[in-house]
């Protein structure tokens, strides 16, 4: 990863398509920072990031507590195992839009993110349970937001059939959010929701 990474504040998230694996292209500001790695269908998610395509230089990873995560915490940790951070579903919440909760290696929660509109969180679960929904373009828009309601920043979902999406964390000066958690909840909301 570039070494100003964590000074940047956004950044786009490009899914590439294969049939066995999810990869993803992350930049800032136009330049390559990770190239991210999920086997599909895996028993316990271990997603990893990469400095570069080649996968030799890990940085951080995704992973999940047990092999059928149903409390929906997933740790992000450095190579060598030491905690950035937690994302965790919050299941009650997410009945009608999506919620994430983001909170530091202590499982203190710094932020939420979650879908912006409930009408159109709906109709994205309706098309979900069509054949092939997953071919139409439908606004994917979480905000982010500190526990206080402080606007931290936006992730949206590009109009398209390939899953691009735009993080911008401008809002968040203090620097509240370690951008390794932020760039883990990027990949969280496409993969781990099976976007």
């Amino acid at each position: 990863m570039a070494s100003d990474w964590q000074t940047a504040d956004r950044f786009v998230i490009d899914q590439l398509i294969r049939p066995m694996v999810n990869l993803y292209r992350i930049q800032a500001d136009g330049t390559p920072v990770a190239f991210v790695r999920q086997k599909r269908m895996a028993i316990k998610e271990d997603i990893r990031f990469y400095a570069d395509e080649s996968q030799t230089d890990e940085l951080f990873r995704i992973k999940a507590r047990a092999v059928m995560e149903f409390s929906g915490r997933y740790d992000v940790t450095t190579p060598a195992g030491e905690r950035v951070g937690v994302l965790g579903k919050v299941f009650g919440k997410s009945l009608l839009r999506s919620t994430w909760s983001i909170m530091d290696a202590n499982e203190q929660e710094l932020a939420i993110a979650k879908e912006r509109s409930v009408p159109i969180a709906i109709l994205r679960r309706a098309i979900d349970l069509v054949p092939y929904g997953d071919f139409i373009p439908i606004p994917f828009h979480f905000t982010i937001d500190t526990v206080e309601g402080a606007h931290l920043g936006d992730l949206n979902r590009r109009f398209g059939v390939r899953d691009t999406y735009d993080l911008d964390l401008s809002g968040d000066t203090a620097r509240t959010i370690d951008r390794r958690l932020a760039i883990a909840l990027g990949i969280a909301l496409d993969a781990l929701q099976s976007r």
